[in-house]
């Protein structure tokens, strides 16, 4: 039997602010991690593989992640359609990597150029990834990455995804197939919050799909649910006592209603009201910090699935409008 989730009202959520706090060094964090990150890259090695499709193209795609390290992805695009093109990077949610070759065709479909990145240290969860986290001494975590490094912002697990996020972005410049004038970034919670940070860091994004994102109000969110991946967190701090100050102070440089105060360009969002994954009122952590032209859709009687599908037509009509 389904449980129903209820978090708060509709009007209390439209005016919510998050409880999160940013560092008064967050930008200082993320532009030296960025710059050293970029400082270590190198070209992105692209290899066209034979995905026995004939309509859509599919490339191999390794670039410069955090610390110059190799990154997996996927390039689709339009088969025979002259480059370049406007293009979408896609991230990837919680546990899942960029799967096959063959998968998420709908981007490429539309005639955008599709970079679809894998997820280091994930990929086992629902879909299937390349990309090892390879990471300095991270400590004790609790299973999963929530809590990898979680003591130090140097070291958390985030700060290697995110980077690797936002150098996608710079990857997707260097591919002869993208148009590096007309890039958004896509994703759904984790994924949604990767979109948050590239759209705050990578000054190539012109436009972002932010659906159901993860990572928002950590202080809330870790409070109001006790459903995973969130959980991670707690399930951790209640072994941890006496390090929950500096695991908390880690993850306020990593929340995604604090980045989103840096996003300025243009966000769609979308939100379940019976999501008990991402809580609506931290989706509308992030959404109402957006700093951008924004707009959200609300899913009623939907959890953490959010529009599936039915959102496609709206993306695509909000992706030919930004990237035209």
């Amino acid at each position: 039997m389904r449980s129903v989730y209820t978090d708060l009202p509709l009007a209390e959520l439209q005016s919510l602010r998050s409880s999160a706090v940013a560092p008064a060094d967050l930008e200082d964090f993320w532009r030296t991690t960025i710059e050293e990150s970029r400082a270590l890259g190198s070209a992105p090695v692209v290899r066209r593989v034979d995905s026995g499709l004939t309509a859509i193209d599919v490339f191999d795609v390794t670039f410069s992640g955090f610390g110059g390290q190799p990154i997996r992805a996927w390039l689709r695009v339009p088969a025979g359609v002259e480059g370049p093109l406007p293009t979408v990077v896609q991230y990837v949610g919680y546990g899942g990597g960029r799967g096959a070759a063959a998968d998420e065709l709908q981007l490429a479909a539309a005639g955008f150029a599709h970079l679809h990145m894998d997820t280091r240290g994930q990929g086992s969860g629902w879909s299937a990834g390349e990309t090892p986290d390879v990471a300095p001494d991270t400590g004790a975590q609790a299973p999963g990455v929530m809590t990898r490094g979680i003591e130090s912002p140097q070291t958390y697990y985030y700060r290697r995804l995110m980077t690797d996020a936002v150098l996608a972005v710079d990857a997707a410049q260097q591919l002869e197939q993208v148009d590096g004038d007309r890039i958004a970034v896509k994703g759904g919670s984790q994924g949604g919050a990767l979109a948050i940070a590239a759209s705050a860091f990578a000054p190539a994004v012109k436009a972002a799909l932010v659906r159901v994102p993860f990572l928002a109000d950590f202080p809330r969110a870790i409070t109001i649910t006790d459903a995973y991946p969130f959980r991670e967190i707690t399930d951790w701090l209640r072994i941890h006592r006496d390090r929950a100050d500096a695991a908390l102070a880690t993850l306020a440089y990593f929340d995604s209603s604090s980045l989103a105060l840096h996003a300025h360009v243009p966000g769609d969002f979308t939100v379940g009201l019976m999501d008990v994954i991402t809580p609506p009122s931290t989706v509308y952590a992030a959404y109402n910090a957006w700093a951008g032209e924004k707009d959200i859709t609300v899913w009623s009687y939907n959890g953490h699935e959010g529009g599936g599908l039915d959102d496609l037509p709206r993306e695509l009509a909000f992706l030919r409008n930004h990237l035209a």
